[in-house]
């Protein structure tokens, strides 16, 4: 499995996109305590360990490699993921 097979895979990952979701509206719900880019980083780092650690490894790819991919998978979606955010909420003020 080359690398952007591995990325393309994990972009499309609907576990990974869950995780990121919620990581959306939990940042989002405790933004005023908590802040908000610390909790997305640590998030991101969070999944992107979580889940090459957790479910069964893709064949021929090294842990910290997915790891590494894994990071920049995370940071592309999350930042889709604040775009549509971003658009919802400006829809609804109107």
């Amino acid at each position: 499995m080359t690398l952007t097979d591995l990325f393309l895979a994990q972009l499309a990952d609907p576990f990974r996109i869950g995780l990121l979701i919620a990581l959306i509206i939990t940042t989002m719900r405790t933004v005023a305590t908590t802040g908000k880019v610390i909790p997305l980083l640590a998030g991101i780092v969070f999944v992107a360990v979580l889940i090459p650690t957790t479910l069964s490894p893709l064949p021929g790819v090294a842990w910290p490699v997915a790891t590494a991919v894994g990071l920049v998978a995370n940071a592309v979606i999350l930042a889709l993921l604040l775009v549509g955010y971003a658009l919802l909420r400006r829809v609804r003020r109107g």
